[in-house]
């Protein structure tokens, strides 16, 4: 057993608290509850674009922000919360970063589990993409498109990198390999197959040679540095761009700010993809 696999020998309890953001940044609900309140006040500035629908669901929608030039480049963002909690209406301040630089920006959401597997919740998602390939430039959006995410958002960024519309991804904090995630609490709702494993983990999939960023913060659960590292230093050995990230001081929740900020290393990182 490698280091990297040192995790296969621990039990249940254990690996839980590997994966438990929550638990290790005992102030991130406080953030979320930050963001919702930031969220909202931009959902009422700029309700134009909200709550455009791609599948049968509320949760199947887009919420769309798009710049004054329809060509500009677009940052979408998807959210985290392990697949199975959260909601694009609570992370719109994500946005305000790529706005104030004169881009569009788009966030998708998606059923939660358990009430969607895994596999549901990404051909969503890829469902999603289609309908902005086909009505994004009606609404205004129109430029390169940047899939970011953060947590499991970042998963799935990485994992949906390869949709035509995508031009690179930013991945944030995110899973690449669910296999750890089979042996923790998280999977009571996800129910996640070997089938799936195999299918939906960035980790074991081959390699896209689109430019992909992967960032961490420095102060983030080892493990959840581990896949980051190990998800890079894959592509990298088969020659993919993109960077590796470690942002000195942030946590998984703290690193978002990088985002929302105008000159914040992740924006700068998403304008370097382009």
């Amino acid at each position: 057993m490698t280091e990297d696999e040192a995790w296969r020998g621990w039990d249940r309890a254990t690996l839980s608290a590997a994966y438990n953001n929550n638990a290790a940044v005992p102030e991130g609900s406080a953030m979320v509850a930050g963001w919702a309140a930031d969220s909202a006040a931009l959902r009422a500035a700029r309700p134009e674009g909200l709550e455009r629908l791609y599948g049968a669901t509320p949760r199947q929608g887009w919420d769309l922000f798009p710049a004054a030039r329809a060509d500009a480049p677009c940052l979408v963002f998807i959210h985290g919360g392990y697949w199975q909690k959260n909601a694009r209406e609570g992370f719109s301040c994500m946005a305000e970063g790529a706005l104030a630089q004169g881009w569009s920006a788009a966030l998708p959401g998606h059923t939660l589990a358990p009430e969607a597997s895994l596999t549901e919740i990404v051909g969503e998602l890829r469902r999603a993409l289609d309908w902005l390939a086909a009505n994004g430039a009606a609404h205004g959006i129109g430029g390169p498109l940047i899939l970011s995410g953060w947590s499991a958002g970042g998963h799935l960024a990485a994992l949906l990198a390869d949709h035509p519309l995508v031009r690179a991804a930013l991945a944030i904090s995110g899973i690449f390999d669910l296999e750890p995630i089979r042996g923790t609490g998280l999977n009571d709702a996800l129910k996640l197959t070997e089938g799936e494993v195999a299918a939906l983990s960035p980790q074991r999939l081959p390699v896209s040679l689109k430019p992909v960023a992967v960032a961490y913060g420095a102060r983030e659960l080892p493990e959840l540095r581990r896949q980051s590292e190990v998800f890079h230093a894959r592509r990298a050995a088969a020659g993919a761009p993109g960077p590796l990230m470690a942002l000195e001081g942030e946590d998984h929740f703290s690193i978002l700010a990088q985002l929302r900020q105008p000159g914040g290393a992740l924006l700068k990182a998403a304008g370097a993809l382009l």
